[in-house]
């Protein structure tokens, strides 16, 4: 077939039925059209030349042109398409590098194997501007619901009709044990959108804890216009779920709002769910107080919280154990992922054992060291006394006050309080000068001979090692290991080093080293510093 003999206006027709069809720019269909029609031109007159097709978006008339550029004497490769400044004279008057000579070539003859090449061609280009068109929508709906219906389901997997596209809802995103038929219609969270090589792929979920929270939304008004915010959402699919909200209007009780009139808000989530218990917590900014609404509907008695180590525990009496914990410690777990703390839960009677534990092991290092009797060194850690540190260089008033005690009393315990750790200090570091410790290393500031000893026996023995260590291996820290958080122990761990000091001890380190100066770590500090502004 001829392009010439066919109705020229016939292409654009084309184009403009499968754009509105596959709902797609008519423009990009004109083009493949243009780029089918080149490749045609091209197995009729030769691979190696440059041809080009221009379709007229008005009156449908295709133009097919050869294209040749000049070039360097020495920098043709294809002489098909390319030509020297001397070959270029007959067709320009002043030929130069760089110019173009584009000559109108003949329509070609579209034969059945041409026409069946074509066809390939418009289709994959209109394939993958569909494809372009499904990323860039779903791209943007991302983190919303969407309701859909089911078209089939493979391997566990269900594929869930969206509209102009197909979502995958795999096997460990549905909740519990839930079947689905084709043509059922389901609602479900957009988790994520990417783009493969197969097409955009848009992955569901009804697991996720953001389904609850889009769903929270729809069913209360005040959480869509801001008034109130969830601040956190814990969930065990399909069993049992803790959502942490806060008000922002006085006037408005948080729970009671996402509750709503006889619970007909909580509800329809709960329905949506698969009957899924859903508690209602109110948040709060004070960890403790946030931690004990939580773990309802258990009683706490007490809460330590363990800032740095990002762990907190709780003490709950004998008898609300069970209810803590919960079923296979689904209360408990559901309260740590809510926090994002790690939870210990104790009940008043082991926590009384371990204090009456830690009360006689103070009491026993102080009769040791001290030469105290039992009564006496109980006094001591009765009032508050941990170490034999704080017996030495504590303020004399702090020891009057303990009955019994006077000055002369006050006296003898820290003067044999410092005669014991000065004893100490000498025997350590004898032991870190024999471990090969070096005198850099022992009279940079900050080390204690217990902390060189510890340093030494695990091969930091110069300044120079002193300085490559990174701060989390002086003072420890936590890293996440599969969803679990694990923890790292320090080397000066045990003396109570905080990462900041490690920090400040390294960076001096790196200093009389030469190794950076201090204007570059000030300069360091600000553009950190201007950074988290910006993030902020």
């Amino acid at each position: 077939m001829s392009i010439t003999s066919a109705n020229q206006l016939e292409l654009l027709q084309t184009a403009d039925a499968v754009a509105r069809e596959k709902m797609i720019d008519p423009s990009l269909v004109v083009e493949a059209m243009e780029e089918s029609l080149a490749r045609a031109a091209k197995s009729r007159y030769g691979a190696d030349l440059d041809i080009r097709v221009k379709i007229d978006r008005k009156t449908g008339r295709a133009s097919f042109t050869r294209v040749r550029t000049v070039v360097e004497d020495d920098a043709v490769e294809n002489e098909k398409a390319e030509l020297t400044v001397a070959q270029a004279k007959p067709y320009l008057d002043d030929p130069k590098v760089g110019d173009v000579i584009i000559d109108e070539i003949p329509p070609v003859e579209l034969g059945r194997i041409a026409a069946q090449s074509a066809k390939q061609v418009i289709l994959q280009k209109v394939r993958e501007a569909e494809r372009d068109r499904q990323y860039e929508e779903f791209r943007d709906r991302a983190g919303t619901i969407i309701n859909g219906v089911v078209k089939r389901e493979e391997y566990g997997n269900v594929i869930v009709d969206v509209g102009r596209g197909e979502g995958v809802l795999r096997r460990n995103e549905k909740i519990g044990r839930e079947a689905y038929r084709n043509g059922d219609r389901i609602r479900c969270y957009i988790k994520d959108v990417r783009r493969e090589a197969r097409g955009p792929q848009i992955f569901l979920s009804r697991t996720a804890p953001e389904f609850m929270a889009e769903l929270f939304k729809m069913e209360v008004p005040e959480i869509y216009d801001g008034i109130i915010e969830i601040k956190a959402v814990a969930r065990d699919p399909g069993s049992r779920a803790k959502i942490a909200v806060i008000s922002y209007d006085n006037s408005i009780d948080p729970v009671g709002a996402c509750v709503g009139m006889r619970g007909s808000r909580v509800q329809a989530v709960v329905n949506e769910l698969q009957g899924e218990k859903i508690d209602i917590i109110p948040w709060n900014e004070d960890a403790a107080t946030f931690l004990v609404n939580a773990l309802q509907p258990a009683e706490v008695s007490k809460v330590v919280i363990d800032e740095e180590a990002e762990r907190i525990e709780v003490v709950v009496p004998d008898e609300q154990l069970s209810l803590a914990i919960g079923r296979r410690g689904q209360n408990v777990r559901l309260a740590s992922q809510l926090t994002g703390l790690d939870i210990d839960i104790l009940t008043e009677e082991e926590e009384s054992k371990r204090r009456q534990a830690e009360f006689e092991e103070r009491t026993r290092l102080f009769m040791d060291t001290l030469d105290l009797d039992e009564f006496f060194a109980q006094l001591l850690v009765s009032e508050g006394f941990t170490s034999l540190e704080e017996v030495a260089y504590v303020e004399m008033d702090e020891l009057l006050v303990i009955e019994g005690v006077d000055e002369g009393t006050a006296g003898e315990l820290q003067a044999r309080a410092r005669d014991y750790l000065e004893e100490q200090n000498k025997k350590a570091l004898e032991k870190a000068r024999a471990l090969g410790v070096e005198d850099a290393l022992v009279e940079f500031d900050g080390l204690t001979p217990q902390m060189l000893v510890a340093l030494g026996e695990d091969g930091i023995k110069s300044l120079d090692d002193f300085a490559t260590c990174a701060d989390w291996e002086l003072a420890g820290g936590w890293t996440t290991v599969n969803g679990d958080r694990v923890k790292d122990d320090g080397l000066l761990e045990p003396f109570e080093v905080s990462l900041e000091e490690a920090q400040n001890m390294i960076m001096t380190a790196r200093v009389k080293l030469g190794w950076v100066t201090i204007e570059e770590l000030e300069a360091q500090a600000a553009a950190e510093s201007a950074t988290e502004e910006a993030e902020g």
